[in-house]
């Protein structure tokens, strides 16, 4: 699957195929974040800058199947043999986010970035900012081996079938 969505890249614009982002991992640590590139090359320095928004022009056709199944984020599991991340935790983010991060937002760091977690599979993008930060801060205070299995087994539903059915009225801490 990886070797096919690479290609795709490759053919659409025969720009390079990896992106390479510094994010903020555990302990407030930069990291360089893999992921398979879905946008033009240099988007960040065109139009919304890092904001990517439904229907961003600077979206590539394979870009945007990539981006719904994410498929784009598989080079992640770079980071996570690293040990830059892991498999389960909040979605890292960049350095100019977590400068803005209250000091209860800011708990987010005290555990390592992951490919899903618990805002994924309660909303993904589809979340305000500020509700995202607060479910991956509730994950934080209630981790646990049981927690994960939740978010392992409610992950494909929200890749392939949306979002989790209980994200639309609202998150509820022992979901």
């Amino acid at each position: 699957m990886l070797a096919a969505a690479a290609l795709a890249v490759k053919l659409e614009d025969g720009g390079p195929v990896l992106f390479r982002q510094t994010r903020v991992g555990k302990d407030g640590e930069d990291f360089e974040l893999l992921k398979l590139r879905t946008m033009v090359e240099g988007a960040e320095r065109q139009g919304a800058g890092f904001a990517v928004d439904r229907g961003d022009a600077r979206i590539t056709r394979a870009g945007r199947l990539l981006r719904r199944t994410s498929i784009d984020e598989l080079p992640q599991l770079w980071n996570v043999v690293r040990g830059d991340m892991s498999v389960i935790g909040p979605r890292p983010t960049l350095r100019y986010q977590v400068e803005r991060y209250t000091e209860r937002q800011r708990r987010r760091l005290e555990v390592r970035p992951g490919l899903t977690g618990w805002a994924q599979i309660h909303g993904r993008a589809t979340l305000p900012w500020a509700d995202r930060i607060e479910l991956d801060v509730w994950y934080v205070e209630h981790r646990s081996p049981r927690v994960d299995l939740k978010i392992l087994a409610r992950t494909p539903l929200a890749l392939f079938g949306g979002t989790y059915k209980g994200a639309t009225g609202g998150w509820r801490p022992g979901e």
